[in-house]
């Protein structure tokens, strides 16, 4: 099937396998490889894209299913041959250590910021739960987050 889709912002056409998934297109045809592939069951969060603004799972949908989406990878998140803000927020707060996880937290943390929600801590927390990451034990990506986040932060008490 032939899909078209706006792909970190470039146009993208190409014929794809009706079974081929979001995932395997994205790392195996556009050189994405940003987007990791863990678990292939949607369970660690490794492979979270943004799409039309939402985070998904890229292991759980088709290829197809990006006909006429925007779709944004780790690697659209550079801001003039550097890191963004967010990027930035993970490095300060020590967010990563062997890296695996990281593009999920940080596609996830884009979506969150563009959401325009408010969280309490208790709410990032949960949020961020659906990527998993074996190395940092959580505190550096939810205090970067929360940085990055800002405003949209609401205090509950509860320490970063």
């Amino acid at each position: 099937m032939e899909i078209q889709a706006d792909i970190n912002g470039d146009d993208i056409a190409e014929a794809v396998p009706v079974r081929m998934h979001a995932a395997d297109f994205l790392r195996k045809r556009c050189g994405l490889t940003g987007v990791h592939i863990g678990c292939e069951q949607g369970v660690c969060g490794m492979c979270t894209i943004v799409v039309d603004g939402v985070a998904v799972k890229s292991c759980l949908m088709l290829a197809v299913q990006l006909d006429d989406c925007t779709v944004r990878t780790v690697e659209s998140l550079e801001e003039n041959g550097g890191l963004n803000a967010l990027q930035q927020a993970f490095r300060e707060h020590h967010g990563l250590q062997c890296g695996f996880c990281t593009p999920g937290f940080l596609m996830l943390a884009t979506h969150l910021k563009n959401s325009g929600k408010r969280y309490t801590l208790s709410e990032l927390r949960e949020e961020m739960s659906g990527v998993l990451c074996r190395c940092t034990g959580y505190e550096g990506p939810v205090r970067a987050v929360a940085q990055y986040l800002g405003d949209q932060m609401i205090d509950d008490g509860l320490p970063c």
